[in-house]
């Protein structure tokens, strides 16, 4: 298993510590600073295994599925757990989630054709916009709020964009598959 690899697996291994810091009382006022931290470094993991898969040729069929698995896994979690919180919207993390399984849903059709569909641009600003809201959301910094606000419906059109432009450029999958 090469680094990028690795730092994608690193990534969903950070998913739980994440959860409990950020929802299970431990030490108190420190513990969202801790659960913060933990989903920065998990989200430079993101950044670093991509860059690294990139510039060595160390892109692998693995990377290409697990990469926005993980991603998908640590968002959803956070913005799961920050609904608990009350810090966002049920209604936006079920749209957000349904995108995530539609397009899950359409990657598996386009293996079973033996196509591995990587990420695309409107997908990659997504996750970057939607990990910027998690990092403001959790947080929770008063006078940051209409700066979270703002950053989270960005998130959300992206997440409509990017999955229309996702259908659309890969709308071949489909063909004989319904």
């Amino acid at each position: 298993m090469n680094l990028p690899n690795k730092l994608t697996v690193f990534r969903v291994l950070l998913i739980p510590f994440f959860v409990v810091f950020l929802l299970v009382p431990i030490f108190g006022e420190p513990d969202k600073w801790i659960a913060l931290t933990i989903f920065v470094v998990a989200s430079l993991t993101d950044l670093a295994d991509g860059k690294i898969a990139r510039k060595y040729n160390l892109v692998t069929d693995f990377g290409k599925f697990m990469d926005p698995l993980a991603d998908k896994l640590l968002v959803c979690s956070a913005m799961i757990c920050l609904i608990e919180l009350g810090r966002i919207p049920s209604w936006i993390v079920v749209v957000i989630i349904a995108r995530e399984f539609i397009i899950s849903g359409f990657r598996l059709i386009a293996v079973e054709k033996g196509r591995v569909i990587a990420a695309s641009y409107w997908g990659k600003f997504k996750t970057t916009f939607q990990m910027i809201m998690v990092i403001l959301m959790i947080a929770n910094i008063g006078q940051l709020q209409v700066v979270t606000t703002i950053i989270m419906y960005i998130a959300l059109v992206l997440t409509i964009v990017s999955l229309v432009d996702y259908l659309i450029k890969n709308k071949d999958v489909m063909s004989g598959a319904i």
